[in-house]
């Protein structure tokens, strides 16, 4: 029965996706020979899923970094107790027939929604690189030497580090949007600021929340200068 072994060799931008992507190089070995070589029977087709977690505590952290990661894991003086492992996404893959060893794109979803754990730990990084642990499950179809189809499962326990540039994310976030961020707010918040734009005859969400900013400012800045004489 195949034996495989799973390693991440780099990760790249997913151009022209319609979402957010990046694409993981997955290098994966079958290691079924006795003596530890690439195993001679083919595997004909790998049905592959991918559970990937961040593993926040194999990185060191910044101030500025762990002032922006206090939603997450509270005042740095708490991180002994705070600061675990993080499920980033899910993904999968379709291995096409291979013998001894092959390359294949592991595909990656990703959000930047701030609701998301995952989209906020990113986002709070200035640099340096993001600890992932790939955790591997999902279908082998291989051939034996007779020739006959064979099904087995890819054990538990298979996985491989990886340590994602912060660099490479960050660019990616610039290449689908750029200069942008996303916000979710409640539906009656939105309403309200709807509302506010309208009667204004503001043009746009950033018209909109630059003249309540505007607005909040000159209202502390009023008591400040004396109020009315």
């Amino acid at each position: 029965m195949p034996d495989l072994d799973f390693v991440v060799e780099g990760a790249e931008i997913a151009l022209h996706s319609v979402s957010p992507l990046l694409v993981f190089k997955l290098r994966v070995t079958s290691r079924s020979a006795p003596n530890g070589a690439a195993a001679q029977e083919e595997i004909a087709s790998l049905a592959l899923h991918c559970q990937i977690q961040i593993e926040a505590t194999r990185r060191t952290y910044e101030p500025v970094d762990q002032a922006r990661l206090s939603d997450l894991f509270g005042v740095a003086q708490r991180w002994s107790q705070t600061l675990r492992t993080l499920l980033w996404t899910h993904a999968n893959a379709a291995v096409p027939a291979f013998t001894g060893t092959c390359t294949v794109d592991l595909p990656v979803a990703c959000t930047f929604d701030f609701n998301v754990a995952a989209a906020k730990y990113f986002d709070a990084l200035g640099d340096g690189e993001i600890p992932l642990m790939l955790q591997f499950s999902g279908t082998i179809f291989y051939r034996e030497s007779d020739g006959a189809l064979q099904v087995a499962r890819v054990p538990w326990h298979k996985e491989a580090a990886f340590r994602l540039p912060v660099a490479t994310w960050r660019a990616m976030r610039d290449y689908y949007y750029p200069n942008n961020a996303w916000m979710c707010v409640q539906r009656g918040v939105f309403e309200r600021l709807e509302r506010y734009r309208i009667e204004r005859g503001l043009t746009g969400w950033d018209e909109a929340l630059t003249a309540l900013l505007d607005e909040r400012r000159a209202e502390q800045a009023w008591p400040a200068q004396g109020g009315l004489q």
